[in-house]
């Protein structure tokens, strides 16, 4: 068994760590010091991990074991819970199935536990502790005697056999005190028998009904203060998986110490039992103090209501069948044609002619009238062969016939309380003792075929209590067995009871079921009866199919699965917006577009309830969609300033955006990798056309161009003199002003500072220039974003002399 443990990042250090499961006072003991284990016990540490090993388990072993650690800090000790509990099981042989024949035994055994190893497992079968060649299943078929015992192993593990299966050994009965009993004192009888698996026991009293009364169910059977009425013979049987046996009989004698002057009725037996329609005398002594004169009235009654007594002989039910014979002090009671109803307790009373001078003898005498029965003494199922006994705890005294029936038919020439038959399973026997015909015994017969029923018959709702009834006509009674489904029959008995009920049914005990009844001659298995237990959907669970990576017009399906009996409606949701209702609980998307990703959930319900699945993630990944650019600010862009290009683009997985100026070279120089393209002081010399690319691995996109035009002030103006040469009075000359500026510039000439001319062109022009245009001049450059003068040029006017 293994573990890992944690610990806060404070701790420096483990300093001990174990495992244990003896704990007192806060004193743990470390397994590998208890003289229990030693030489069993073996740790192995890793890090944060630790495993336990234990060898040669024993069934002492089984125990719950927690690991404990030790750490520098002062309080820093855990012991991890719950624990580990471990098991220790030995093999058992069990009886799977029990047959009886008329000369031997015959079982089906297991060789089972409950902890077995993995794999598929052979096993080894000893009988009388020799091994029996060639069985290595777990289950072994044999015939066996009273003296066999069996036992198994797992193969490789035979130092490991199960205790060995024997059946019963004749059980001994015992009585203490082993003195003289007195009435008053305790008595216990005591039953014993070598067995295993152990016996069950059972006390009966001779010349009772061991069907119907068993005294006890314990091996001893406790008088805390015994009676007269408690003398007699008592016998106990003793019972496991493979036999019954009963024991010798013990005789309990109670004596009573009664005096001479005093009341009191002693009865010659206090229990009898009787044959039906026979006869039955029962008879008593009385006493009482010698201060009575004379007895008035003595009786026998069973009935007493509010202190009347009513005579035997004035109660309608043993009219004619009464008769008393009393003389002196003692009185006889005898009652012919016994009936069952006649089973009863019989006291005496007699009446003196004192005033308080009435008495009634307790305990009585208990009478038990029984009926004949036929019981199977020996039984060959597979030739349909039965040994048959006429049986009674209650017969008249002598060598007894019997007159025996076959299916309402006298069979001629048995008159043996044994009768060997062959038998159908439509046939019938039963049983009289000759002279008394006309109190036969009732006929037995083997099972009828079961029915089952089901109750309710409606509609079975799990949680509801429902109960499954097997019933079917058989003389002696039926023993019923429920199995589920066929091929657990020999193996998985639900219930051996006639009712199986579920106090709570579960869609788990859905299937079909059936039971067997069987009795001493036959046995019978029922139809199927089907049971559908209805319930509430059980754990939405919805899945994406396919799981991988969605690509977007790909075809996706959703499904919805729940266990819900009648089968579910389901309804798809997408976050909390409705999508689809219907049966098959599958949401196909044909082609899916990037617009269907999202958090998608189902509801599945029936008329018992609804549940919602826990949300699945659709993530549907697309190339990129055509990228949008935007400029900020959006206003005029003047030199200088701080100008962000931004490109975006719906794509999934994100895109990686690469951003280019038009006339580039986008191969192998792009101005930026990132969404943005940031200019902190933009210059004139960035204005342009830009465009961006959106790019994953699905693919990739251009955006349109973005125009950047970039406003500035006018540059240091160039002026220029036309013609460049010897310039001649008189002759055509241009002054050329020229400055770099955007919005563009507006130009003012000067002479020295006079103004001479403010225009768009930049052009001053003398068509015909003079002497007096000889001088400096210079050019003014502005716009709205400012002005700038130029360097001045001279103009020198050559004159033209004239001869």
């Amino acid at each position: 068994m293994s573990c890992t443990y944690t610990y806060p990042s404070t701790v420096q250090r483990v300093e001990n760590r174990f495992w244990f499961i003896k704990e007192s006072k806060d004193v743990y003991t470390d397994l590998r010091t208890d003289p229990e284990y030693s030489g069993r016990v073996q740790y192995n540490f890793g890090n944060n991990d630790c495993t336990l090993r234990i060898t040669d388990l024993r069934e002492s072993d089984s125990a719950e074991y927690k690991f404990r650690f030790l750490t520098t800090q002062p309080d820093g000790k855990h012991s991890g819970l719950p624990g580990v509990t471990l098991t220790v099981k030995d093999l058992q042989v069990r009886v799977n199935s029990l047959h009886v024949y008329p000369s031997e035994l015959w079982a089906e055994l297991k060789c089972h536990s409950s902890c077995l190893l993995r794999g598929r497992l052979h096993y080894v079968w000893y009988k009388n502790g020799q091994i029996i060649q060639g069985q290595t299943s777990s289950y072994y078929s044999v015939y066996f005697t009273p003296t066999d015992s069996f036992s198994c192993a797992v193969e490789g593990h035979e130092n490991f056999r199960c205790p060995p299966l024997y059946p019963l050994r004749v059980p001994s009965v015992s009585v203490s005190p082993s003195a003289e009993i007195v009435e008053g004192s305790s008595v216990t009888l005591t039953c014993s028998s070598d067995a295993n698996p152990a016996a069950k026991y059972t006390w009966y009293k001779k010349n009772g009904d061991p069907d119907l009364h068993p005294l006890s169910k314990e091996p001893q059977l406790v008088f805390s203060s015994i009676q007269s009425s408690d003398s007699g013979e008592y016998y106990c049987t003793a019972e496991n998986d493979l036999q019954r046996m009963m024991s010798k009989h013990i005789s309990i004698d109670v004596k009573l110490i009664q005096g001479q002057d005093d009341w009191g009725v002693t009865y010659s037996s206090t229990e009898i039992c009787a044959l039906k329609g026979s006869t039955v005398d029962m008879s008593c002594t009385y006493t009482y103090p010698s201060t009575v004169q004379r007895v008035e009235n003595r009786f026998w009654f069973i009935k007493e209501r509010n202190k009347v007594y009513t005579d035997l002989r004035t109660d309608p039910e043993y009219s004619s069948r009464v008769q008393y014979n009393c003389v002196n002090n003692s009185c006889s009671l005898r009652i012919t044609d016994l009936r069952e109803s006649d089973s009863a307790k019989y006291k005496f009373r007699f009446i003196t002619d004192q005033e308080s001078g009435k008495y009634s003898g307790l305990p009585g005498v208990t009478l038990s009238v029984k009926d004949l029965q036929v019981r199977v003494n020996r039984l060959q199922a597979s030739t349909r062969w039965a040994e048959l006994k006429c049986h009674s705890s209650c017969l008249p005294p002598g060598r007894l016939h019997y007159v025996w029936y076959k299916n309402g038919r006298i069979i001629q020439g048995q008159t043996s309380s044994y009768c060997s038959v062959s038998f159908t399973p439509t046939d019938s026997f039963s049983c009289a003792v000759e002279g008394h015909e006309n109190f036969r015994s009732p006929p037995l017969y083997p099972v009828r075929v079961p029915s089952v029923s089901v109750s309710p018959s409606a509609e079975i709702v799990e949680g509801s209590s429902v109960t499954l009834t097997c019933s079917s006509d058989a003389n002696p009674a039926a023993k019923y067995t429920w199995y589920k489904n066929k091929r657990n029959a020999d193996r998985q008995p639900f219930s051996k009871e006639p009712q199986l009920h579920f106090g709570s049914i579960q869609s788990s005990d859905s299937g079909e079921y059936y039971c067997t009844a069987e009795n001493e001659l036959w046995g019978k298995m029922s139809k199927y009866i089907s049971i559908d237990v209805k319930y509430a959907p059980k754990s939405a669970t919805a899945s994406v199919s396919p799981s991988a990576e969605i690509v977007e017009d790909s075809s996706v399906t959703l499904t919805c699965c729940s266990d819900a009996n009648p089968a579910a409606n389901y309804t798809w949701y997408k976050e909390k917006q409705k999508l689809l209702r219907g049966q098959r609980g599958i949401y196909d998307f044909s082609s899916i577009s990037s617009e269907d990703r999202g958090n998608y959930s189902c509801k599945s319900e029936n008329q018992y309830g609804e549940i919602m699945s826990s949300s699945v993630s659709v993530d549907v990944q697309y190339a990129p969609k055509l990228p949008s650019v935007s400029v900020s600010p959006s206003a005029e862009i003047v030199e200088g300033s701080s100008v962000t290009l931004t490109c975006s683009s719906d794509a999934n997985p994100a895109a990686n955006y690469t951003w280019y100026k038009k006339n580039g070279d986008p191969d192998r120089h792009p101005l930026s990798k990132e969404p943005q393209l940031v200019f902190s002081s933009i210059q004139s010399s960035d204005s342009g056309e830009y465009y961006c690319t959106a790019e994953n691995e699905l693919g990739s996109r251009t955006s349109e161009y973005i125009s950047i035009d970039v406003t500035y002030a006018p540059k240091l103006p160039s002026v220029s003199v036309s013609p460049s040469a010897e310039i001649v009075e008189g002759s055509s000359v241009t002054l050329t002003c020229s400055s770099d500026a955007n919005p563009a510039a507006n130009y003012t000439w000067y002479k020295k500072k006079q103004k001479l001319l403010r225009g768009q062109t930049g052009i001053y022009h003398f068509s015909s220039i003079s002497s007096e245009d000889r001088g400096n001049y210079s050019c003014k450059s502005e716009n709205q974003y400012g002005e700038i003068m130029s360097s001045s040029v001279s103009v020198d006017v050559q004159c033209e002399y004239k001869i």
